[in-house]
């Protein structure tokens, strides 16, 4: 099988000597080049074409973005950012995904104990999943357990609180899901049942998100903080670095926000947030899992649906990487693979308790 080929491009010489030692520690990659700024890596992409580049934003010379831009006008290849945990840099690094990269990861700090516990892991699968990703021009790994399951966090039950009359939609996406759900809440009406969102992402970088997201949708979107109500035209969306669970106070949902190991390898995790929603509103919800690497919410689904929710997965052609939706669909956690174009009329369909049929 062949290694995935990365290009390490960022203005710190430390920067890149870590990227290379944690990429080079899975058997899967090879680091076969490395450039201190967007200059020097077009002049190698002149002799090579890596399958993944890791990307900084702020660098000498040319920016990431002027970079990135020209890149996917020429010649696209999967771009993973590597950022700073800087809110002051979040919009910047936003902008670069709605320029075609494909995943944001955090930028290796170092003396931060139990670095190479947990971001490793959201590295490395951050690199395989925009090795499987599709990028379209525009005018055996390490293993590293152990991997929990929700029951770090809450318990399984096979009892949900009983229906109201208020529906909910919960959602969970990774690599390529950012702009994935810029299509969606761009088409949800502002009378849409309240959404939750658990998008995996970076702490600090989740703020800008729902800012974004909030500038181009009809629906009230926002960062979710402890204690928040779930209401028709709200959506949450779970801060980056802590886990989101839905919870039913008297007639009212709201959420909680919470510590906690990982789960799937993710903090927040979609199983986390999918399993309160089974156990909170059971078959008053609708669940959709959409595309990103990995398993995270596929179990999460499945429990959702066997509380009686309607539960949803996004389709290959239009995912751009189908790990987690088609691990839902092969546990039969879902009852339709739906196209990104379908999905927000299919959600409210849903709600309204209308029939899906099959395309």
């Amino acid at each position: 099988m062949a290694k995935i080929k990365v290009m390490v491009v960022d203005d710190s010489a430390l920067v890149r000597k870590l990227m290379t030692e944690l990429l080079s520690s899975d058997k899967e990659i090879e680091v076969i080049a490395q450039a201190r700024d967007p200059i020097y890596a077009l002049e190698k992409l002149k002799k090579m074409k890596p399958d993944v580049i890791t990307l900084d934003i702020e660098m000498p010379r040319m920016d990431g973005n002027t970079f990135l831009k020209k890149l996917m006008s020429e010649n696209p290849i999967p771009v993973v950012i590597c950022s700073s945990l800087a809110e002051q840099g979040a919009a910047t690094t936003l902008e670069a995904i709605k320029n075609g990269a494909v995943d944001i990861i955090t930028k290796p700090r170092v003396g931060v104990k139990g670095f190479l516990q947990e971001s490793s892991v959201q590295i490395l699968e951050a690199v395989k999943g925009a090795a499987k990703s599709r990028v379209r021009k525009r005018s055996k790994p390490l293993e590293i357990k152990p991997k929990n399951s929700a029951d770090v966090i809450l318990p399984q039950s096979q009892k949900a609180m009983h229906e109201t009359t208020e529906k909910i939609i919960a959602i969970g996406a990774s690599t390529g899901g950012t702009q994935a759900l810029r299509d969606l809440l761009s088409r949800m009406p502002a009378v849409s049942p309240g959404i939750l969102i658990v998008q995996h992402m970076p702490e600090k970088f989740t703020t800008a998100f729902a800012g974004h997201l909030n500038e181009l949708s009809d629906m009230d979107v926002s960062e979710a903080k402890k204690g928040d109500r779930l209401i028709p035209g709200k959506v949450l969306i779970a801060p980056g670095g802590q886990h989101m669970l839905l919870k039913r106070s008297g007639a009212f949902y709201q959420v909680d926000i919470i510590d906690g190991p990982l789960v799937s390898r993710h903090r927040p995790s979609v199983d986390v947030l999918f399993r309160s929603v089974a156990r909170a509103a059971g078959r008053n919800a609708v669940g959709c899992l959409m595309t990103g690497m990995g398993d995270d919410g596929a179990q999460g689904l499945l429990e959702m649906k066997n509380t009686g929710a309607r539960t949803f997965a996004q389709d290959e052609a239009s995912s751009v990487v189908f790990g987690m939706p088609q691990e839902a669909w092969k546990k039969g956690a879902a009852e339709g693979l739906v196209s990104l174009d379908d999905i927000p009329q299919t959600l409210l369909d849903a709600c309204m308790g209308k029939r899906f049929k099959q395309k």
